[in-house]
């Protein structure tokens, strides 16, 4: 248990992880079907970036899972289970489609095959109302639990688990697409988290590295921000 002197999470930064997987997932289903029938080029960098996108989501929901429900369970059963139970639940209902997802890129990367296009486009779909209601109970309930009972360090140990699991390619271009859209506020909670050289190397290179991803997938460095 931590003591009443121990600097405790800040978890504010959750938000904009999940500003991201709001916009990207929304955008994805019209990102797809924009492929033209039989375009495999387009088709490899479309599923690319939805591969991608879905293993940010796996990662982060391995991290809760892992490091975050335990603790809270340990420190805080009474007022907690009853949530936990619920996020786990949540997990297990964005699981099935988000696998769908993942099963259905493969086939279509390799053929841009029009039927299999639709079929991705559908499968995300699918995925993005128990994912919007997920996110959003975990702001609405579990923010502030887990401020009140994991410690600045056990927070800070989630999302280098993250960052430990990405490619170091792929570092940049997830910065980058955390601070799009960023508040102000949940920026600096972010900078005061993580490794001073991290955040000095990767503030830089990470909107450049989202814009260049943007004009690519999106067609324009700006993309349609999250209208929440």
């Amino acid at each position: 248990m931590p003591s009443a002197a121990t600097p405790m999470a800040d978890s504010r930064d959750m938000y904009m992880v999940h500003t991201v997987f709001r916009r990207e997932f929304g955008a994805a289903p019209q990102v797809i079907r924009n492929v033209a029938d039989g375009d495999v080029k387009r088709a490899r960098l479309v599923a690319d970036h939805v591969e991608l996108l879905t293993f940010l989501l796996n990662t982060h929901h391995k991290g809760e899972d892992d490091l975050v429900w335990p603790k809270l369970l340990e420190r805080g059963a009474t007022e907690i289970a009853p949530m936990v139970e619920t996020m786990e639940r949540q997990h297990e209902a964005i699981h099935g489609p988000l696998d769908e997802v993942d099963a259905k890129l493969g086939q279509w990367r390799r053929t841009a095959d029009a039927i299999e296009r639709d079929a991705l486009a559908a499968a995300v779909e699918r995925l993005i109302p128990p994912l919007l209601e997920h996110l959003a109970t975990e702001e609405a309930n579990l923010l502030s639990l887990i401020d009140k009972h994991l410690t600045a360090a056990e927070w800070a140990e989630v999302a280098a688990a993250s960052m430990g699991k990405l490619p170091k390619g792929k570092l940049p271009l997830s910065f980058g697409m955390a601070l799009y859209e960023a508040e102000p506020e949940h920026v600096q909670v972010l900078k005061e988290a993580v490794p001073t050289p991290v955040w000095f190397v990767f503030s830089r290179l990470g909107p450049r590295a989202y814009a260049n991803h943007s004009r690519r997938i999106h067609g324009t460095a700006t993309p349609a921000r999250f209208a929440g």
